[in-house]
């Protein structure tokens, strides 16, 4: 799945509506359980006048449904979709001089209404118009967080959608899981069936409790902290990349995006043999070769940058729509004269010494330490093999979005191991030459490629607890085990104070699937529950 811009996603034409949540009067009552730590920081940094509150920040997920569009059915789809997700329904009161309080409304208080946009029927107008309309809807501090559109395409008797929501209530875990969640939900309708029942919907909010819980616990000598001392020591700060290279522009520039495949097929399964061999994984090469270009483009010997993950700690959030991400620190250091084994070696103990910092809320160990500074600098890997009914996916189109970024110093990285080989994406200030940028993953393709060639030592090494790869899916459910942390998550927002996250992860819906909505139906919860937690635990 293809982390892009609307922009870069051809419409087809057709006839746009936007469908918005909207409550009785008096639905909102107060609500005792915190904002994440993250959240509650989010929503301090929005300026409320700031006419664009969703420019640079708004995320989303667009693709075709494969079924005739009709509105009724859609309409009572997203409404059985608000009422399964209470951080759909929650928003944020915010009082002067006091943090953001937390507003719930109940599931029965939700209704749908659609919006026709009439006389806009073309599809590259129609992505013009709801590029802007997005950055004017979407905030923290205003609901609803999470608006629809639909366009109906009577050719073809199908329709594409797109869902677009603020950082605060989706994370890109959620942007994935959606796709076939909302196709189930409409099979479901259109048949006149109940929906699915699961204890795998839980509210974002109950994890927060756990996630402040667990913030309020960490003190100045913990491991956690530790970790992030030793990552900002030497009076470097936060890490950028090729701060050297930047050259003047006028301000508010968008961030070019570039995409490219680093590895084919069968390059990528050469290499997979190699790393077979010698018991590393695919994302302790990433990362090994990533520093390895950056010593031989920018004559480093140190790669510093952050890598998020999914922080879902429990199987009752393992089909939640929500924001259940952390960040941790990878600091890579290579010996002098060191070759990509030993790139390899100083990879992999780099990505477990991180693994200390996986419960620590990232912004609260930078408040104890008294760093103001925010992460500049982020690398995410990610096997979509991980992802159940990701070719169904494909076939429906879908994509998973990031608002266009503007910012000046902030550079981040996709890498994707997909069906067809291995692929790159980033985003870079406008600053920063295409050329270097350019160059660099040149090097980073040609470090993954010499791990083929390179001389291994005959004994095989340990083997690595660190990174992401396919698992089988068990045959029954036995005890429920805790999702991992160790999936790593796209990050589609800004490294600033405004969201740091961002997956392509696993789909639950979709066991046996087909290209008809409604007929993509796990055996069970349990083993729906299990190929998901299964797939994150690898790690």
């Amino acid at each position: 799945m293809e982390y892009t811009h609307l922009s870069e996603f051809e419409i087809r034409s057709g006839a746009l509506s936007i469908w918005t949540p909207e409550l009785a009067a008096g639905a909102w009552q107060r609500d005792n359980r915190p904002l994440t730590s993250v959240h509650a920081g989010y929503c301090a940094s929005i300026d409320p006048a700031d006419p664009r509150p969703g420019r640079g920040r708004w995320i989303g997920t667009v693709f075709e449904m494969d079924a005739p569009f009709d509105a009724s059915t859609w309409r009572e789809t997203l409404r059985r979709w608000h009422a399964r997700h209470e951080g759909l329904r929650t928003t944020v009161t915010v009082e002067p001089g006091s943090p953001p309080r937390r507003l719930v409304a109940d599931a029965s208080a939700v209704d749908i209404v659609e919006h026709p946009v009439d006389g806009l029927t073309n599809g590259s107008s129609i992505n013009e118009f709801l590029c802007a309309a997005l950055e004017l809807r979407l905030s923290p501090l205003v609901w609803p967080h999470c608006v629809t559109a639909t366009v109906v395409h009577a050719e073809t008797e199908d329709f594409t959608v797109l869902v677009a929501a603020d950082h605060s209530v989706m994370d890109a875990y959620s942007q994935a899981i959606l796709i076939l969640e909302l196709r189930a939900v409409y099979g479901e309708v259109g048949a006149g069936e109940a929906s699915r029942a699961s204890d795998t919907f839980g509210s974002a909010a109950d994890y927060a409790v756990l996630e402040r819980a667990a913030a309020a616990e960490l003190v100045i000598d913990s491991p956690a902290v530790a970790t992030w001392r030793a990552f900002l020591a030497g009076g470097d700060g936060m890490p950028r990349f090729a701060a050297h290279a930047y050259r003047p522009v006028p301000p508010g520039l968008p961030q070019p995006s570039v995409s490219r495949r680093v590895l084919d097929l069968t390059e990528l399964e050469h290499l997979e043999e190699a790393l077979d061999r010698v018991r590393h994984r695919m994302s302790v090469a990433v990362f090994a070769a990533l520093a390895v270009a950056g010593r031989e483009r920018f004559g480093t010997d140190r790669l510093r940058t952050v890598m998020p993950i999914a922080t879902r700690p429990d199987l009752r959030w393992l089909e939640s729509m929500g924001w259940f991400v952390n960040v941790v620190p990878v600091d890579i250091a290579l010996e002098p004269g060191a070759g990509i084994a030993g790139a390899l070696e100083s990879a992999r103990t780099a990505l477990r010494r991180s693994r200390t910092a996986d419960d620590a809320s990232w912004s609260r160990v930078l408040e104890l330490l008294e760093v103001t500074e925010t992460p500049r600098f982020g690398v995410s890997f990610l096997d979509i093999r991980v992802l159940p009914g990701y070719e169904l996916v494909a076939a429906l189109r879908g994509r998973t979005l990031r608002a266009v970024s503007y910012s000046p110093d902030e550079v981040f990285l996709w890498v994707v191991r997909a069906a067809d080989g291995l692929y790159v994406s980033t985003r870079y200030p406008a600053g920063l030459p295409a050329e270097v940028m350019d160059d660099y993953l040149t090097a980073f393709g040609s470090a993954l490629t010499s791990i083929t060639s390179a001389p291994h030592p005959d004994a095989a090494a340990p083997a690595d607890p660190t990174s992401i790869t396919p698992a089988p899916t068990p045959p029954a459910f036995s005890a429920p085990a805790a999702v991992g942390h160790r999936t790593t998550e796209p990050t589609p927002a800004v490294l600033d104070t405004r969201p740091v996250d961002p997956v392509c992860t696993p789909v639950v819906e979709g066991a046996q699937t087909s290209r008809r909505a409604g007929s993509a139906r796990p055996e069970s919860d349990a083993n729906a529950a299990v190929s998901l937690s299964a797939a994150a635990q690898v790690g």
